[in-house]
């Protein structure tokens, strides 16, 4: 009973935070949804940066292999949001064909890894800079370049 209990105030603690944001952030403007997608790569973020660790840390793997899996995780959520919270103000221009949509989502977000890992290695084997260092500043990067392609490609039109 008392997991039940945990579940129910999680999932309404999980509508309370949405219902803020929304306010928040009109899905209208520029700025809204830019601070929407910054929410969204956030918490893309997290789950790219957590499983990174575990795979890095956890299992011993390279740490291209274990940013490529935190990345790919993290494009997954981020698609999903975009669609359901970030864009909504948009037409999407692909709506009716959705895999192309999402391919094309993917193929921005898979330039984006080209690039995250090109950062990574830059940073990490040219410069010697640390990889958790190395994975914060080529995700910032990355960002940027994941809102401006998929805003031009995908969501460019406002609805009426």
């Amino acid at each position: 009973m008392s997991n039940a209990i945990f579940l129910l105030s999680m999932v309404n603690m999980y509508r309370m935070f949405f219902r803020r944001l929304r306010s928040r952030f009109p899905r209208k403007s520029l700025l809204g949804q830019f601070l929407r997608y910054l929410v969204t790569g956030g918490l893309a973020f997290v789950v790219d940066f957590g499983l990174f660790a575990l795979c890095l840390y956890v299992f011993g793997w390279h740490y291209l292999l274990a940013n490529l899996v935190g990345l790919v995780a993290g494009l997954v959520l981020n698609y999903a949001m975009s669609i359901v919270w970030v864009f909504t103000a948009c037409k999407r221009t692909l709506k009716k064909r959705k895999v192309a949509e999402f391919s094309l989502f993917a193929v921005v977000g898979i330039a984006g890894v080209g690039l995250n890992q090109l950062l990574m290695y830059l940073m990490v084997d040219g410069v010697g800079v640390n990889e958790m260092v190395s994975k914060m500043v080529a995700a910032a990067m990355v960002l940027m370049w994941n809102f401006g392609a998929r805003k031009l490609l995908l969501f460019k039109k406002k609805e009426e």
